[in-house]
C-alpha cells in the first residue's frame, strides 16, 4: 500500500486516490478480472496506468481512437513512465521498433486498437511480449445494446482463447445493466470484481430548453458569451449545422472552429489541437468528436440537439467538469430534432436494431419532457436509485443559468406534448422508484467562483502561465493540459513556489515533471515580477459574409470558396443565400443556369417557398437542393415573406 501511494505521488503529484480507484488497482495487481463502469473525469485511466507501473510488465490497453492513444501516451511520457502506441499511421520501421522493444519488455502501457488486435500476426508477436494484463477501455463498444457499437470489438472475445492466464480488465463511462452484462458474457471474463461508481455526476448542472427556431441561435450565442474565456464543446447534428453554426457565431465575433468526419485530416486534427492548446475556447462538432477526449477544465457542453441516446448524452455531457469543478451541460432542442432521429430510425432495415433505436428515443423524449430531477433520471436510466428525488443542480430543480433565465419572455415557456411517431413497443417501463422519507438532496456543488480578472495581479499571472504552458505545449507537440492541467497551473499560480521542494508540493507535479519544467517555471516567476506579461492574442477577422463577399468579388466559384473556408459547398452556398435574400448581394442566374432558373422560379410560384423538399419532388432529378435555395433566395428577395426563417 505504502508503495502505490509513492508511485501515487511520485510520478502524478497526487496525495491521495479519488473514490474506487485504489481497490480497483488492488484487484487488477491481485491477478483478478474486473469491470469497472466509472463516469467520464472518475479517473479509470489511473486504475490500469499504477498498476503497471508497479507489476514492471506491460499492460495492452485497446482503444477504439488513434489521437486518444497519442495523447496518452505523450501524457505518460511526461511523467517519466515508458509507453507507446502502435498504429496504421506509423511507419513501417516505427512501427516494427515498437514491437522489437515491447518484447524486451521495455514500455509498461502498449496501446492498440482493436483492428489490429484483430491481426493473428498481432496475436502471435503479443505471446512474445511480457504481458501482465489486458485493459479494454470505452468497453461499451462491444454490446450490440451499446450506443457506440462496434463490430470490431466483438473480436475481442478471442483474447480469452489466446490469452488463458491473462487477466482481462473492461473500463466505460457508461453502460445500462443490459449492457454490463454483454460485456462480461462477450469478454469471458472469470469471476470478475465489478466495480459500479455512482451516476451521479454532482459537479454539472443539467439543462433541457425547448427552442424555437428564432431563438435558438441567440440563445446559443448568450451561452458563449456568458462562458466567455472558458473552454466549451457544441455539439450539432450534422455536418452542415456544424459549420452553420461556426460561420453564425463568427458573424457574432464569438470564435469557434469546427469538427466533423468530411474534413480534411490535418485540418480535423489541428482544429482539435488549436482547441485542446486553449488557441480557440469553442469547438463545435458532431459526434465523430470527443471519444476520449481528455481536457479536464471544459466548462460547458452545449447539444443544439435531441442526442439519439441517454448513454450518447451522459457520455458527451460528462466531458464537461472532469477536473470536479462546477460545469454546465445545456441541451438546446426543437420539436424539429424528434421527427429527424425519427425519420432515421426508419430507415433502418434491421428489425431488432430498430427497436433498440426507438426504445432510444423514447428515452431521451422522456428525458427532456419529464418534470422529474435531471440527475434522478440518468441514475435511474442506468439502474442506480439514489435516496434523494432532488438534485438542485438542474433546470427542474429551479437551477438555472443567468444568461437563460434572463432570456426574453417570448420564448416557448411551456413544452407542449407532440404526438409521438409510431415507434416499435417499448419494454416494460422500470419501476419508479418509491418516495423515500423526508429526501435529502445530495450536496450541492458550489458554482466555481469567477478566476482572477485579467487586470488583477492574479488574473495576469494565471494569463502568463496560460500563454507559457501554450508555448511550451507547442514546442513538445503535444495538447496544453499534457504539459500541465488547469487546476493544476491554478494551484502553481496560488502557491508560486520557488524551490524544487516547493513545486513538488503543487497539485499534479510529479518528480519527473517537476524536473523538466522546474527550470523553466521558476524562470517564467521571475520575468512576470520584473513585468512580463501575457501577449494580447485578440485578432480581428472578417465575418464569414464578409469574407465570402470578397472572394465572390474576386471572381472564384463557390466550390473554390468552400475549399479557401475549409467548408462544405452546400455550407456557402447557404451562406449565399441568406446575401441574396437580405439585400446584401445581387442574385446571379448564371449561378444556377438560365433555363433550371426558369423552371425552379416558376415552381416556388406555384408551389411557395416555405418548405425545399415539395420543390424538390416537384422539380426534374437532375436540379439540385443548392440551385433551388439560391431561386428561392432570389424570390424572396423580391417578395419577403414574413415569419419564414431564411435558413430553411
Amino acid at each position: 500500500m505504502q508503495d502505490l501511494h509513492a508511485a501515487l505521488k511520485r510520478y502524478w503529484g497526487y496525495d491521495s486516490f479519488r473514490p474506487m480507484q485504489e481497490r480497483i488497482i488492488q484487484s487488477l495487481l491481485a491477478g483478478s478480472d474486473a469491470a469497472v463502469i466509472m463516469p467520464t473525469g472518475g479517473g479509470k485511466s489511473l486504475c490500469y496506468q499504477l498498476p503497471a507501473l508497479v507489476l514492471g510488465q506491460t499492460v495492452v490497453v485497446i482503444s477504439p481512437l488513434i489521437a486518444l492513444m497519442q495523447d496518452q501516451v505523450a501524457q505518460l511520457g511526461e511523467m517519466g513512465i515508458p509507453a507507446a502506441v502502435l498504429n496504421s499511421t506509423q511507419q513501417a520501421e516505427e512501427q516494427r521498433a515498437v514491437m522489437r522493444a515491447a518484447v524486451q519488455g521495455a514500455f509498461r502501457l502498449l496501446y492498440l486498437s482493436p483492428e489490429r488486435l484483430a491481426r493473428p500476426d498481432t496475436i502471435a508477436w503479443l505471446e512474445r511480449v511480457p504481458v501482465a494484463f489486458f485493459a479494454i477501455d470505452e468497453a461499451h463498444c462491444i454490446s450490440e445494446w451499446g450506443h457506440e457499437f462496434r463490430p470490431e470489438y466483438r473480436q475481442l472475445s478471442s483474447l480469452r482463447q489466446h490469452f488463458p492466464g491473462k487477466p482481462i480488465a473492461a473500463f466505460t463511462a457508461s453502460a445500462t445493466r443490459r449492457v454490463r452484462h454483454d460485456i462480461l458474457e462477450q469478454l469471458r471474463l472469470r469471476e470478475p470484481h465489478k466495480y459500479i461508481a455512482s451516476f451521479h455526476r454532482a459537479n454539472l448542472r443539467y439543462v433541457t430548453h425547448q427552442c424555437d427556431s428564432d431563438s435558438h441561435r441567440r440563445l446559443l450565442a448568450a451561452a458563449l458569451r456568458s462562458y466567455q474565456g472558458e473552454s466549451v464543446i457544441v455539439y450539432a447534428p450534422t455536418i452542415a449545422e456544424v459549420e452553420r453554426t461556426v460561420d453564425s457565431l463568427a458573424d457574432r465575433r464569438i470564435a469557434a472552429v469546427p469538427y466533423h468526419g468530411q474534413m480534411q485530416t490535418a485540418m480535423r486534427r489541428r482544429n482539435q489541437e488549436r482547441w485542446m492548446n486553449d488557441e480557440v475556447r469553442v469547438l463545435v462538432g458532431t459526434i465523430a468528436f470527443g471519444l476520449g477526449i481528455n481536457k479536464p477544465a471544459v466548462r460547458a457542453v452545449i447539444h443544439t440537439s435531441l442526442p439519439k441516446s441517454i448513454e450518447q448524452y451522459y457520455q458527451e455531457a460528462g466531458r464537461a467538469g472532469r477536473d470536479g469543478l462546477p460545469a454546465d451541460c445545456v441541451m438546446l432542442w426543437q420539436p424539429k430534432d424528434a421527427g429527424l432521429l425519427a425519420y432515421f430510425i426508419d430507415q433502418l432495415k434491421d428489425p431488432d436494431e430498430k427497436q433498440r433505436a426507438w426504445q432510444r428515443y423514447h428515452a431521451v423524449r422522456l428525458f427532456v419532457e419529464s418534470s422529474r430531477c435531471r440527475h434522478l433520471q440518468i441514475c435511474a436510466h442506468f439502474g442506480q436509485t439514489p435516496k434523494w428525488q432532488r438534485c438542485e443542480m438542474c433546470d427542474v430543480c429551479g437551477n438555472v443559468p443567468e444568461w437563460l433565465a434572463a432570456a426574453p419572455e417570448d420564448l416557448p415557456a411551456k413544452k407542449k406534448k407532440k404526438r409521438r411517431p409510431k415507434a416499435m413497443p417499448l419494454e416494460s417501463p422500470r419501476e419508479e422508484p418509491k418516495p423515500q422519507a423526508r429526501p435529502q438532496p445530495p450536496a450541492q456543488a458550489a458554482r466555481p467562483a469567477p478566476l482572477a480578472a485579467k487586470s488583477t495581479p492574479a488574473g495576469e499571472l494565471i494569463d502568463f502561465f496560460k500563454e507559457w504552458r501554450r508555448r511550451t505545449a507547442e514546442r513538445a507537440a503535444v495538447p496544453a493540459y499534457v504539459v500541465l492541467s488547469d487546476a493544476a497551473l491554478e494551484d502553481l499560480c496560488r502557491k508560486r513556489p520557488s524551490t524544487l521542494r516547493e513545486l513538488l508540493g503543487v497539485n499534479g507535479f510529479g518528480e519527473r515533471k517537476a524536473e523538466l519544467y522546474g527550470r523553466e517555471i521558476f524562470a517564467a516567476f521571475e520575468a512576470f515580477r520584473h513585468g512580463a506579461r501575457a501577449a494580447a492574442r485578440e485578432v480581428s477577422q472578417a465575418s464569414p459574409a464578409e469574407e465570402t463577399l470578397r472572394l465572390l468579388a474576386e471572381g472564384k466559384t463557390f466550390a473554390e470558396i468552400a475549399e479557401i473556408r475549409n467548408r462544405q459547398p452546400a455550407t456557402v452556398v447557404n451562406l449565399v443565400a441568406d446575401l441574396v435574400e437580405k439585400g446584401r448581394l445581387p442574385y446571379r442566374q448564371e449561378w444556377v443556369g438560365e433555363e433550371h432558373h426558369r423552371v425552379i422560379e416558376e415552381a416556388v410560384r406555384r408551389l411557395g417557398s416555405q418548405w425545399l423538399k415539395p420543390l424538390r419532388e416537384a422539380l426534374p432529378p437532375e436540379i439540385t437542393y443548392e440551385q433551388i435555395r439560391l431561386v428561392v433566395a432570389f424570390v424572396r428577395s423580391q417578395t419577403p415573406i414574413a415569419g419564414v426563417p431564411s435558413n430553411i
